[in-house]
């Protein structure tokens, strides 16, 4: 009984001997796993450059066309013909609706044939006057009668050439609103002319801005009907005042259309090109963590023949693209982490992948 109750013992002792060094062992080597130095992380790094940066204002604004109408008659009447399809490109004085003119006509002839008269009238008086068969007051009067008698011709003309509606400049027509037979009220609408060779675009800027525009300033837009495609246009004209809800600037810059890219009432990014600046510092913008408490990046530094990141505090300017300017904390050909920021640290050796920089550095940058 005795020996079976020490082989139990021993066989105990052996089992938690061996799970004391089992566990003794497994601590071992995490121990010794935590003292073993951290691999290098695998980032992208970006070099500091300088490059001459071209300065904007950005704003929206609204396309307009340089001349643009309804056309609409200015006496009443029946259309007659319609002469213009919609959509069509027209000229200065091509004739687009005929209104009934057949009374007015047959009134003209009527007019016509008393003006003659009063002529003739005229005429026969003065030889009179001169053989002193009527008076002076009979002449005056002939006189006045044939001034009268050609006026109302002329007036009558007028209402006639009224009723014949003709496009007041060249342009391209819109849509349709009359129809043949219709009787049009005066004033009515019968189509949209708008030139389209050269359009206006009227955008607003803020107060702050004004000392930096100026006449002939090259303006850029770009509109979501054609997204690759960049218009360069002129600031033709800045409003003296300013409004008084928004404190902003009104501009209107005049673009060349041959094309009829642009429309009217097209929404447009206008970019103000303000002159060249001196070169400037930049980086690409994703080797920037933006916070409220102040914008870093991950300086790499070479320390003992290692590579290692230090978080570095800067202040940025403006951003364009996939670039930002750097106003201070940054020196050129320094070198930061682009990707891979997140799993790093203070003095944490790296490794990098590849390195990239912005583009060449002697050319303006366009948006």
């Amino acid at each position: 009984m005795f020996a079976r109750l020490s082989l139990v013992l021993i066989l105990l002792a052996a089992l938690v001997g061996g799970l004391a060094f089992l566990k003794y062992t497994q601590i071992q080597k995490q121990m010794a796993q935590f003292s073993t130095p951290r691999p290098p992380s695998t980032v992208s790094a970006a070099t500091v450059v300088a490059k001459t940066w071209e300065p904007t204002l950005s704003a929206v604004g609204t396309v307009k066309a340089m001349q643009g109408v309804s056309v609409n008659n200015e006496v009443a009447g029946q259309v007659k013909s319609i002469l213009f399809a919609s959509g069509a490109e027209v000229e200065k004085g091509e004739l687009l609706v005929q209104l009934d003119d057949d009374v007015d006509r047959a009134d003209l002839e009527g007019l016509v044939a008393a003006a003659h008269l009063a002529e003739i009238k005229l005429k026969r008086n003065s030889r009179l006057l001169r053989d002193r068969a009527v008076a002076q007051g009979d002449v005056d009067e002939s006189t006045a009668q044939l001034d009268q008698a050609r006026a109302l011709v002329k007036a009558k003309q007028a209402i006639i050439d009224q009723k014949q509606i003709r496009a007041p400049f060249d342009g391209q027509l819109g849509i349709r609103q009359i129809d043949l037979g219709e009787y049009l009220a005066e004033g009515s609408a019968i189509v949209s002319l708008v030139a389209l060779n050269v359009v206006y675009v009227d955008y607003a800027l803020p107060e702050r801005d004004l000392p930096q525009l100026a006449l002939g300033q090259s303006v850029r837009i770009q509109v979501a009907a054609h997204p690759d495609r960049v218009f360069t246009g002129r600031i033709e004209a800045i409003s003296p005042s300013l409004d008084k809800a928004t404190r902003n600037i009104s501009i209107r810059a005049r673009f060349d259309n041959q094309e009829h890219l642009l429309r009217p009432g097209m929404f447009a990014r206008t970019t103000t090109v303000l002159p060249v600046e001196k070169r400037t510092l930049v980086i690409p913008r994703q080797a920037v963590a933006f916070n409220t408490y102040g914008d870093s990046v991950f300086l790499i530094r070479e320390t003992d023949g290692k590579l290692k990141v230090q978080r570095r505090q800067i202040r940025t300017g403006a951003v364009r693209d996939d670039e930002v300017v750097v106003l201070d904390g940054l020196a050129e050909g320094d070198r930061v982490v682009s990707a891979g920021q997140v799993k790093l640290t203070n003095d944490q050796e790296i490794a990098i992948q590849d390195e990239t920089a912005p583009n060449a550095a002697d050319q303006p940058q366009q948006p």
